[in-house]
């Protein structure tokens, strides 16, 4: 359905009969990165798509039905690279859960648009079921990820997996809004990839799981 190439990034835009629904879902992709989610009108996601206006409710009922598909596309993509990262950090847990923490730096950085409509655009996963379901997929594999590493922490210090997973994914999102985005006044002198991993090890010392001298 996307022609979001994963791997390259590459949209392809041209817009003939066939392919009007995902030129606009680009169109609207471009303008979340240049204005925001609530910068711009459904007119000009027709005209940056190369269309009529008429021609966008064809597919959307508005502006928060056409950002909510980018969402879900966005999910799709991310869920994928997640699954990627998680599979490829095997059989380690420790090294499964961190590949899933850079997966995340790395999802917002190569995909601004989507990452915006997913998570700062105000449009609830619970829209459509769809959009749960992808959104529920993708945010399990770092919940999957959690409890596997989980098993490792002495008992008594252990939080429950739902938490873990919540502190870094928070401390994940935190990273990529100050430093990974290019926000004013937000340069640090470490590379956001550092920095997650650094946080990361003290939040898992702090649990008892990763030796000082990690």
């Amino acid at each position: 359905m996307s022609l979001v190439d994963p791997i390259s990034g590459m949209v392809k835009r041209g817009y003939h009969h066939g392919n009007l629904r995902q030129t606009l879902v680009a169109g609207c992709l471009s303008l979340i990165e240049k204005k925001g989610p609530t910068g711009f009108s459904l007119s000009e996601a027709a005209r940056e798509a190369g269309v009529t206006p008429a021609a966008v409710y064809r597919h959307f009922e508005g502006r928060e039905d056409l950002i909510a598909e980018a969402a879900l596309q966005g999910y799709a993509i991310f869920a994928d690279l997640m699954e990627h990262a998680y599979a490829g950090g095997q059989p380690s847990d420790l090294a499964a859960f961190e590949a899933t923490g850079r997966a995340y730096l790395a999802f917002a950085r190569k995909y601004p648009g989507h990452y915006v409509a997913m998570f700062e655009s105000g449009i609830s996963i619970q829209r459509t079921p769809e959009l749960n379901a992808a959104a529920t997929r993708a945010m399990g594999v770092l919940e999957t990820a959690a409890v596997a590493l989980s098993q490792h922490i002495p008992e008594h210090m252990r939080p429950p997996p739902q938490m873990f997973s919540a502190h870094i994914w928070a401390m994940s999102h935190g990273v990529v809004e100050l430093f990974a985005r290019g926000s004013p006044g937000t340069k640090s002198p470490f590379p956001p990839e550092d920095l997650l991993e650094t946080g990361i090890g003290i939040y898992l010392r702090g649990l008892g799981l990763v030796a000082p001298d990690r």
